[in-house]
């Protein structure tokens, strides 16, 4: 949940009324709470079947086949989390240091100084063996629960504006405008819900996994989407939604309304310390992926490396930390929130949601421990639903998705041709192209 929450409700928030104007803005946060829920169903079954280090690495490789297409869609699961797991580490570094800019004035380059050294105290954080890592946790988990509800609280017993004044200012547009301004809305709260499977990435440090990950899960989405439609419904009863829409540090400016600056500055502090809660929590499940699959012998062995003594893999660990420092230091966060979901949807959730149809076609059902209502409903729809919010993202970031994508095949096939393994087996002392 410290994952799924992070900086993102309290940067996407004013990006999301923006899109949509008044009343509509609010399904935005229930339609991302739909798709994830859906999605959960698919992870769930996979998780509880497969409880192993790395999440879809695993399940697309056991879907599609462990000695040919399973290859192909693991290998470049992992090839896009080299790219996109950093996206994400700098997307919410970046909302960080927007975040430090209103208690203190900052420069384009003091941003990114702030961005990038919080990137690298994570690392530093993580450096370490995953049982105390499991106590900052909970530490943080707090934090997070003190901020949202300070600001539930606060808003909805300091209300100026009612909520039905809210709603009813709906602006008269055409259904197709509705419909592709709600796709894009829906783009920038997926971007908040994602991380209820981050569960799954560390299944094999998991106790009772074919319980515990489908009850993380779904716990997970139900109690934040609850949480976030409260603390815009608190948000927009303090602060107009025309006001709302334009600000940058919306929880700053929303305090600063109830109770003065003194407890707004308090309560940036409190969001800085969510926001590095959920890039702690981010770091820790992806540095697993990259290490699953060389451990597999399915990646470069550099990433199978594991420390000497805290027995945790470092390597990946500093890899996409290092890249996430640099993105960091390069992106801005509007283009980064769209790129991460273009970059996803292909491959782990379209991919991972057609496997589990596949893997039901060759496994007997008692194979599954946790098994979905009305399969296959669930998983049709959520193929449906990913592609319609594919489509929603700009052209240039489903073109760059599409472009890493092609360069993974390519590289599947140069590491694959070096290693003589499917489509370049050596058949009586041949190799078979």
């Amino acid at each position: 949940m410290i994952d799924m929450v992070g900086i993102g409700p309290f940067v996407v928030l004013p990006l999301v009324i923006k899109t949509l104007g008044g009343g509509f803005f609010l399904w935005a946060w229930v339609l991302g709470a739909f798709v994830s829920l859906i999605d959960a169903f698919v992870w769930s079954e996979l998780g509880a079947a497969f409880p192993q280090a790395g999440g879809s690495y695993n399940f697309l490789k056991i879907s599609y086949g462990e000695q040919r297409w399973g290859r192909l869609l693991s290998f470049l699961y992992v090839w896009q989390t080299l790219i996109q797991a950093p996206l994400v580490l700098a997307s919410g570094a970046i909302g960080f240091a927007q975040y430090v800019s209103y208690l203190t004035p900052l420069d384009e380059w003091q941003r990114k100084a702030i961005s990038g050294g919080i990137v690298l105290v994570i690392i530093a954080l993580l450096y370490r063996k995953i049982d105390s890592i499991g106590t900052i946790g909970v530490v943080m988990w707090g934090a997070v629960l003190l901020t949202l509800g300070w600001i539930i609280v606060g808003g909805l017993s300091n209300a100026q504006i009612p909520l039905s004044q809210t709603l009813s200012s709906v602006s008269s547009v055409s259904g197709g405008v509705l419909a592709v301004g709600l796709g894009q809305a829906t783009v920038k709260t997926i971007y908040c819900y994602l991380g209820y499977y981050n569960v799954c990435h560390l299944g094999g440090e998991i106790k009772k996994p074919t319980r515990n990950i489908p009850a993380s899960m779904f716990i997970s989405v139900a109690g934040i989407a609850m949480l976030y439609l409260l603390m815009n419904i608190s948000v927009v009863s303090v602060v107009p939604w025309q006001e709302a829409q334009h600000s940058q540090f919306i929880v700053s400016t929303f305090v600063e309304r109830i109770y003065g600056s003194g407890a707004a500055q308090l309560a940036t502090v409190l969001v800085l310390v969510v926001a590095f809660s959920s890039l702690f929590a981010v770091l820790l499940g992806y540095s697993r992926v990259p290490y699953a699959a060389a451990a597999d012998g399915q990646f470069l062995n550099v990433f199978a490396k594991l420390h000497p003594t805290r027995q945790f893999p470092y390597v990946s660990l500093l890899f996409l930390g290092g890249l996430g420092f640099v993105f960091s230091l390069l992106f801005r966060l509007s283009d980064v929130i769209d790129g991460i979901l273009a970059m996803r949807i292909i491959i782990q959730f379209v991919g991972q949601a057609v496997g589990l149809l596949l893997l039901h076609r060759r496994r007997a059902a008692d194979s599954f421990p946790f098994r979905m209502p009305l399969y296959p409903l669930p998983v049709i729809l959520a193929v449906g639903v990913w592609l319609l919010i594919f489509a929603s993202t700009k052209l240039t970031f489903m073109l760059s998705g599409l472009i890493v994508l092609t360069l993974g095949v390519v590289a599947f096939l140069l590491f694959n041709r070096y290693r003589r393994q499917w489509p370049f087996e050596l058949k009586n002392d041949r190799v078979i192209e």
